[in-house]
C-alpha cells in the first residue's frame, strides 16, 4: 500500500522538519520517517474498519426495529444493508482482524460520529435506491460500499478533523489512503471469503529501500546538491525562493542521482506536483524550470548518467534558470 507517491510526500515533510527542528539526528529522523509511513498503513486499516463500524451500527438499529415490530406488529424491516455481504466479509477478514487486534484499533471512542455517518447514509438517494432494488447479489453489495465510501468518506471535512485529532500523522495521508481503500473494495471477491488479501504495507522490499536510500541521499549529500543548484543557475538567488522549494529540489536531485532506473521526466513531474501542494502558487513553475536546467547541467558535466528528454517548458535561457522576477515578467 505504501507506494512511492506516499514515500515522496513523507520525505518532503520529514526533510523539512529535519532542518526546522535543529537537532539534525539522522538516525532518529530515519526512524521517524518509517514510523510516519507505518501510520499511513494504520489509517488504511482504520478506514476499512469504519465500514465495519457503520455496518454494526446498522445492525443495532435493525435489532431495535425488529423488537418494536415484534411488540407492536407490522412489517419486519429489511436486513439488506445491515447484513450487506461485502461488509460482512470485510468484518471477518483475517488480515483486518489480526491488524486491528495487534494495533488495538477501534471506532468505539467515536461512536457518536459513526451514528451521524450512518444517519447520513440512510437518508441518501444511494441508500434508498439500493434498498428498493431487487438485486441482492454480492456485486451489488460491494458496489454500494464503493459508492458510499466515495460520497460520504472521501473529502469529508468532519472526518478529516476527527482523524487529525487521533493522529497528527494522518493530516496529509487520507487522500492517498482513500484511493487504496477504494482499490481494495473493488478487488474483493466472495469466493475468497475470510482469506481475501488486503494490500500489504509494502508491495516489496524495494519500495522500503527506496524510502531509506532517498532520505539518506537527500540529507547526507545536501551541500553537494545545493552546489548543483547554484552551478546550474548563476543568476538565481536562493534567498528569493521559499525554503520549501529548496527542500523539494534537494530531494528531487537526490532521486535523479540515486535511482538510474527512474526517468528524469517522472522525477521532475512528481516534485513539481508536490511543490504545487506544499509551497507557493508559483513554485511549480520555478521548480519545473530549475530541475530541467539542473538535469541538463548534470548530464552535460557527466554527473547524471541517464537521458534527459527534450526541454519541458521554456522557463530557462541557455540552460540557466531565469531569476524569479524575470520569470514572472515573462509569464505576464
Amino acid at each position: 500500500m505504501i507506494n512511492r507517491e506516499l514515500i515522496r510526500i513523507k520525505i518532503v515533510q520529514l526533510t523539512y522538519a529535519y532542518y526546522q527542528n535543529g537537532s539534525k539526528n539522522m538516525e532518529s529522523a530515519e526512524k521517524e520517517l518509517f514510523f510516519s509511513l507505518s501510520k499511513a498503513y494504520h489509517l488504511y486499516n482504520y478506514m476499512l474498519l469504519l465500514i465495519v463500524a457503520i455496518t454494526k451500527e446498522a445492525q443495532k438499529h435493525l435489532e431495535v426495529a425488529q423488537a418494536r415490530v415484534a411488540r407492536e406488529g407490522g412489517e419486519m424491516p429489511s436486513e439488506k444493508f445491515a447484513y450487506n455481504k461485502f461488509a460482512l466479509q470485510l468484518e471477518e477478514n483475517y488480515m483486518l482482524c489480526d491488524f486491528v487486534e495487534e494495533q488495538k484499533l477501534s471506532w468505539a471512542d467515536d461512536v457518536e460520529y459513526v451514528r451521524k455517518l450512518y444517519s447520513q447514509i440512510v437518508q441518501s438517494q444511494i441508500y434508498q435506491e439500493y434498498m428498493e432494488s431487487d438485486d441482492d447479489s454480492y456485486e451489488s453489495d460491494r458496489e454500494l460500499w464503493r459508492k458510499l465510501y466515495k460520497v460520504f468518506i472521501t473529502e469529508n471535512e468532519d472526518l478529516d478533523s476527527l482523524l487529525e485529532e487521533r493522529s497528527l500523522y494522518w493530516n496529509d495521508d487520507k487522500e492517498v489512503v482513500d484511493t487504496f481503500v477504494l482499490k481494495t473494495i473493488k478487488r474483493f471477491e466472495l469466493k475468497n471469503k475470510k482469506h481475501q488479501e488486503l494490500l500489504p504495507e509494502y508491495k516489496n522490499d524495494e519500495d522500503k529501500e527506496f524510502a531509506r536510500k532517498l532520505f539518506r541521499a537527500t540529507i547526507l549529500n545536501a551541500d553537494q546538491y545545493q552546489r548543483y543548484m547554484s552551478d546550474a543557475s548563476h543568476n538565481w538567488d536562493f534567498s528569493r525562493l521559499a525554503y520549501m522549494d529548496v527542500v523539494i529540489m534537494q530531494i528531487a536531485i537526490a532521486e535523479l542521482m540515486t535511482f538510474p532506473g527512474i526517468p528524469v521526466n517522472v522525477t521532475i513531474n512528481e516534485y513539481v506536483d508536490l511543490a504545487k501542494y506544499y509551497s507557493t502558487p508559483k513554485s511549480g513553475s520555478y521548480i519545473n524550470g530549475m530541475l530541467d536546467a539542473i538535469a541538463r547541467h548534470l548530464s552535460y558535466t557527466g554527473k547524471l548518467l541517464k537521458p534527459v528528454p527534450e526541454r519541458r517548458q521554456r522557463f530557462t535561457h541557455e540552460d540557466k534558470v531565469v531569476a524569479p522576477e524575470e520569470n514572472a515578467n515573462n509569464e505576464e
